[in-house]
């Protein structure tokens, strides 16, 4: 393959990687929505367009696999691809988080009374969607300096999500102190897709890390970020 070919296909994955994120962002911020309004129509457009999301995901690590074996990278090109390959499973996951999100925004009531409310973590969500786009932007960009950031950032976020967690927690074992056992018992699965919303929130903003990690990689080939 010419050089100026060879390029166009590295330069046609980037470009592929950062449509997949668009994609990917669009989904999260419409299941965000849904955490706010409980719109069933939106979280149902965002669950049956996960399989968009995976189509491209397939799409793009076969194109990944055909450079390593058709051109054989090495040096910065190898870490590029390497890295590329890498976020492309990192944005699939934060689609299937989306999807996840929608589904309990809209499986039951819009009310739980459990110290937080849906519409709550909606703003949470926003942080985390947050450090995907600038994850996204600092890999378009190379910048190094973007990716610790991110990282730094996510920190917050991470207490956020705690902060939540320990307040629904909080909520159920005073209820229970008080010996409402009936009203502990309607709320259990309110509270079950409350914990579970924080957690998928909280692994978003993990899969952001992830992205930074592996631009930080590719451009500096330095590993600092990764766990």
């Amino acid at each position: 393959m010419a050089r100026d070919t060879y390029q166009d296909e590295l330069d046609g994955l980037r470009d592929g990687v950062l449509a997949m994120g668009e994609l990917v962002t669009d989904r999260l911020d419409d299941a965000l929505g849904c955490l706010a309004t409980g719109d069933a129509d939106r979280a149902r457009a965002v669950i049956e367009g996960d399989e968009d999301v995976n189509d491209r995901y397939v799409d793009l690590e076969e194109r990944c696999v055909e450079l390593y074996a058709l051109q054989q990278p090495v040096a910065s090109d190898l870490r590029f691809v390497t890295a590329s390959f890498k976020i492309l499973t990192d944005l699939e996951r934060v689609g299937d988080l989306a999807t996840n999100l929608a589904g309990y925004a809209t499986a039951g009531g819009r009310e739980p009374a459990a110290g937080v409310q849906f519409a709550e973590l909606e703003g949470v969500g926003r942080e985390t969607l947050a450090l995907v786009e600038r994850s996204l932007a600092a890999y378009e960009a190379g910048d190094a300096g973007a990716c610790r950031q991110v990282a730094a950032d996510d920190d917050e976020v991470d207490a956020l999500c705690h902060r939540a967690g320990e307040t629904v927690a909080r909520d159920l074992i005073e209820r229970e102190a008080d010996g409402s056992a009936w009203a502990v018992e309607t709320l259990l699965d309110d509270v079950s897709r409350l914990l579970l919303t924080i957690r998928d929130i909280e692994r978003v903003g993990d899969h952001a890390v992830n992205i930074a990690a592996r631009t930080l990689y590719m451009v500096e080939g330095d590993r600092e970020l990764v766990y």
